[in-house]
């Protein structure tokens, strides 16, 4: 492994640690963190046709492997803008689609300057969203439903991560992210 690849990987290991587990965004996360099933990749691609490319490889890769529980895909060399990298959602979910994943795998979305529709891009809600690198996130649909089910109230979720955002405040938030790409 290159030694930048680690560098990628401690930061997101980092994200996931003092942003997503320690602030609960995500109630589903620590458990397979603890359990050493997140698998971390580091793609290298520079333009969306590799990417597509790795993200089928690790789709597959995923899902032909029990021991992972959930793979984000690091792309921190293309899709800088935000707006490319949503545009490129439609075609990464087709490229799932197309492999007979639907209902299989999940996508889900983070990068550095991610915005929900209808916010400015320094409202804190956005952090929500928010990692050190642009990422893909692939979740087994089998699992992610299964962890609903024995969770109280996972509608709720969304609105408490909202609110502690607000509460936290952007000055803050971006903080924390910085201290995950500090080394």
């Amino acid at each position: 492994m290159r030694e930048q690849d680690k560098l990628f990987i401690l930061a997101t290991q980092r994200w996931v640690e003092s942003i997503v587990i320690a602030l609960n965004l995500c109630p589903f996360a620590k458990r397979e963190v603890i359990k050493n099933r997140v698998h971390y990749i580091v793609c290298h691609s520079n333009d969306t046709q590799s990417l597509l490319t790795q993200l089928e490889q690790a789709a597959t890769e995923f899902v032909n492997n029990t021991d992972i529980e959930t793979t984000l895909l690091i792309h921190p060399h293309v899709l800088q803008n935000f707006e490319d990298y949503n545009a490129f959602l439609d075609p990464a979910e087709q490229r799932l689609q197309a492999l007979g994943y639907k209902g299989i795998l999940q996508l889900a979305s983070f990068h550095p300057h991610y915005q929900f529709a209808g916010t400015s891009p320094m409202d804190p809600e956005n952090y929500t969203n928010r990692s050190p690198f642009p990422l893909l996130h692939l979740l087994k649909e089998s699992s992610l439903e299964k962890a609903i089910s024995a969770y109280p109230d996972t509608g709720q979720i969304p609105e408490d991560n909202i609110a502690l955002m607000n509460q936290l405040g952007q000055r803050r938030l971006e903080q924390l992210v910085q201290n995950c790409i500090q080394y």
